[in-house]
């Protein structure tokens, strides 16, 4: 098993976090990962993005120049690289900030609205983390309990408390994502 990940999008909307959370879950359930970053001199704003590689087997390379799965936090990151995924493969995509929708007739799109999700919630910076189990949901390249794992190893106890609600999140993206594959 090798699934490759493609995550972008703005820095500041937790793209990079999104794609360490998965290694770091696929690393706890005894995968092999890489996790390559990208990203601009900008922090907040500049573009962002990263490649994750998660397998059952030593990995030849970080890079992922077709990905087979890609998330795309805003429009320009997906205007620039939905032409890289691969024929049939799936783009998940932040339906809230993301319009007009690139066409691309041979890849599986999945609109999630990510900060209307987060906001219900009442933290719109949760918004990445609802990408997050939107993608678990679709993939399940790990689970949700590992995701939290890695994310409460990366907050450490000082966030604890930031937890549930991140948790909700994933939730809600996950049930998005069933939501539409009914």
């Amino acid at each position: 098993m090798e699934q490759q990940l493609f995550v972008a999008g703005f820095g500041g909307q937790g793209v990079l976090l999104i794609g360490q959370l998965v290694a770091k879950a696929a690393l706890h359930e005894g995968y092999e990962v890489s996790w390559m970053p990208a990203y601009g001199p900008e922090m907040r704003g500049g573009e962002a993005n990263c490649s994750v590689v998660v397998s059952d087997e030593p990995i030849g390379s970080p890079l992922v120049t077709e990905p087979p799965v890609a998330i795309f936090m805003n429009l320009p990151s997906m205007t620039k690289f939905l032409p890289t995924v691969t024929v049939n493969g799936s783009a998940l995509y932040n339906a809230s900030l993301i319009s007009p929708v690139p066409e691309r007739g041979d890849v599986k799109l999945f609109g999630i609205r990510c900060n209307e999700l987060a906001e219900e919630l009442g933290n719109v910076k949760t918004a990445n983390m609802v990408m997050l189990g939107a993608y678990i949901e679709l993939t399940k390249v790990v689970t949700i309990d590992s995701a939290m794992e890695a994310l409460s190893q990366t907050f450490g106890p000082k966030k604890a408390n930031l937890l549930p609600i991140n948790r909700a999140a994933m939730e809600k993206g996950a049930e998005a994502v069933k939501e539409m594959l009914k």
